[in-house]
């Protein structure tokens, strides 16, 4: 009987401590069913990034020189020599074409000669004169005759110094045959050649300068107050990533009758050698205000009888709502001015049934 007791207390252990671990793993399994029941929940993000709040906007454009200079003869002849090509970079005074001197020369030869002639008229008219004086102041000459011999002696000064205003225009005129360069440029166009008979002031040569260049670019009507007012910076698709100040200096008072845009002129101050003429600009016009703003899709915005808010995710997939400074509204977005930091990810849609307890799981793409 002690026996068959002893046996039955055992057998009775046994089961209270097989019901204890079966109730202890069934409680185990409960749990991990519960946690894999209620896994993270994906979510689509947007990243804050603040810029201006009016976007930049860009126009392509040229390379132009801001003085492109006509050169021409300032007299009439026959081209002797064309000295330079399109393209020639040219120093100051470098001579650019010549006309045939003969005609010139005869005409400087002419004016020396009635200098010549003129001077010795003046000599014979001063003696005149002053005999003339003499003979008066001893009585033997009247008046009149003291007069005549005044006259004669300025007429013959002033046929002498016209004589020498001659000499000096016919040289003038002899050194206009060479057509040089008033200033550092380069050459853009040649209109004439040798044998070419021009007239005075007639285009013959052109010359842009190199001390000043600006990008020429067409704007339209819509953007004339940001081209004024704006900060604008000009890049050049040779060096893409090297950016030029530009200048607002010049604005078409009219627009062109077909593309309904206006010309502007910026100029370069800091272009150097690099910037060739004729090269392909990018004008880029900013808005001057200092206001930094983000625009976020209107589905990450979170107001429900509170301040708008946002819910920011941290890299371990836990999600915080933190309030926002909204500006404006737009069709499909939401601007705002402040609340959080640049490069932050905040949850893009549905945030109305997010719960901040839960983690979430960032994807790229969200598919039922």
């Amino acid at each position: 009987m002690l026996v068959q007791s002893i046996l039955s207390s055992y057998s009775k252990l046994l089961i209270g401590v097989s019901l204890a671990f079966l109730a202890t793993a069934l409680a185990g399994c409960h749990d991990t069913v519960a946690e894999k029941a209620t896994p993270s929940r994906p979510v689509l993000v947007a990243t804050v990034h603040y810029a201006a709040e009016s976007p930049e906007r860009s126009f392509v454009g040229t390379i132009r020189p801001r003085i492109e200079t006509d050169m021409g003869f300032r007299v009439p002849g026959k081209v002797a020599k064309r000295l330079v090509e399109v393209g020639q970079a040219v120093d100051v005074g470098q001579p650019l074409a010549t006309l045939d001197e003969i005609d010139l020369k005869l005409q400087a030869e002419q004016a020396e000669a009635e200098l010549r002639a003129a001077t010795g008229v003046l000599a014979q008219a001063a003696a005149a004169e002053q005999r003339a004086r003499d003979l008066r102041a001893k009585g033997w000459a009247t008046d009149a005759q003291l007069d005549q011999a005044k006259a004669a002696g300025d007429e013959a000064r002033a046929r002498l110094n016209r004589a020498q205003r001659s000499v000096e225009l016919t040289n003038n005129s002899l050194s206009y045959a060479t057509l040089a360069a008033d200033t550092r440029g380069v050459v853009t166009a040649t209109l004439i050649d040798a044998g070419q008979v021009v007239a005075s002031g007639q285009t013959a040569i052109r010359v842009a300068r190199f001390a000043e260049k600006e990008a020429v670019v067409a704007i339209p009507e819509t953007l004339l107050g940001r081209a004024k007012d704006g900060v604008a910076t000009v890049s050049l698709w040779s060096e893409p990533n090297r950016k030029y100040v530009a200048k607002l200096r010049e604005v078409a008072p009219s627009a062109d009758p077909a593309t309904r845009t206006y010309l502007a002129k910026f100029s370069l101050p800091d272009a150097g050698e690099s910037v060739s003429l004729g090269m392909t600009a990018t004008l880029t016009l900013a808005d001057p205000a200092t206001t930094r703003v983000a625009r976020l899709p209107l589905s990450a915005l979170f107001s429900e009888g509170g301040d708008p808010s946002l819910y920011i995710v941290d890299d371990k997939g836990e999600v915080a709502l933190k309030p926002v400074a909204v500006k404006s509204y737009e069709s499909n977005c939401v601007v705002i001015s402040g609340g959080v930091d640049e490069g932050a990810k905040v949850v893009a849609l549905g945030v109305q049934k997010l719960d901040p307890a839960q983690k979430v799981r960032v994807v790229s793409s969200l598919s039922f």
